[in-house]
């Protein structure tokens, strides 16, 4: 299931879905109490609308500039996604534009999680078209990068605490640079004819050769772990995740 569901179905598409910049979930808006009205002065509607027109004509997507840069996850929808979330944010908190950059910071990561919310979902729905989730942003001060998560998935660390879902890898290996980098391979198993399909390996044609000599292994001895199994009743992906962009 997915927190999309509850659309008609004629609307689960995940090229619509795909547009939405952020959604922000119920279980985290407080239900209405009393002690929560004032018996002070308030803005009324008309003003406090004007006010919303008003705002319209500025734009602060480029504070994100000043004080940080996006990660390389962050494909273009998400990147004006969380822009314009930031923005938004900016202009309800800091309307006269003096912020911080621990201003900037706190709008960014909660623009950066509804997005990624979003982006999970659709993770759900198309596979691994969405694969790249990994939100997050690099202090340009020091280039230290943090990672966003969602909070019912767990923490904002590259690798989850806790079990990870079956066939997903985590392991360090020196990339094509040479630094070390933290690597994910995440693999599916559907009903099928014994294909394998890849993603995230780009055109680096020595990595896509290695998979195809660990699926040969894998169907020589499968037999071994599993004698009533056969490859031929199902199909594989497998996709590879460069964590750190080492290569």
């Amino acid at each position: 299931s997915h927190l999309l569901a509850p659309f008609p179905q004629e609307m689960i598409d995940a090229a619509f879905f795909d547009r939405f910049h952020a959604y922000i979930p119920g279980w985290e808006i407080p239900k209405m109490r009393p002690e929560f009205f004032t018996n002070r002065f308030g803005l009324i509607t008309d003003y406090l609308a004007e006010y919303m027109r008003e705002m319209r004509k500025h734009a602060f997507a480029d504070a994100i500039d000043k004080f940080f840069k996006l990660g390389n996850n962050l494909n273009q929808r998400d990147v004006i996604g969380v822009r314009r979330t930031t923005s938004g944010l900016l202009k309800l908190l800091v309307p006269h534009g003096e912020y911080t950059k621990e201003d900037v910071r706190v709008c960014l990561t909660y623009a950066l999680e509804v997005r990624r919310r979003v982006k999970e979902q659709l993770k759900k729905i198309g596979g691994m078209e969405f694969f790249d989730v990994n939100f997050s942003y690099i202090d340009n001060d020091n280039l230290e990068e943090f990672f966003v998560n969602v909070p019912e998935q767990g923490g904002s660390r590259i690798i989850a605490p806790g079990t990870p879902n079956p066939g997903v890898i985590h392991f360090v290996s020196p990339g094509k640079t040479g630094k070390l980098g933290v690597f994910r391979i995440e693999t599916q198993k559907t009903a099928g004819n014994g294909k394998l399909s890849t993603s995230g390996l780009g055109s680096d044609t020595e990595a896509k050769e290695q998979v195809k000599v660990g699926f040969e292994y894998f169907k020589g001895n499968l037999s071994r772990i599993a004698a009533n199994n056969q490859f031929s009743d199902h199909e594989f992906h497998l996709h590879f995740v460069d964590l750190q962009m080492s290569g």
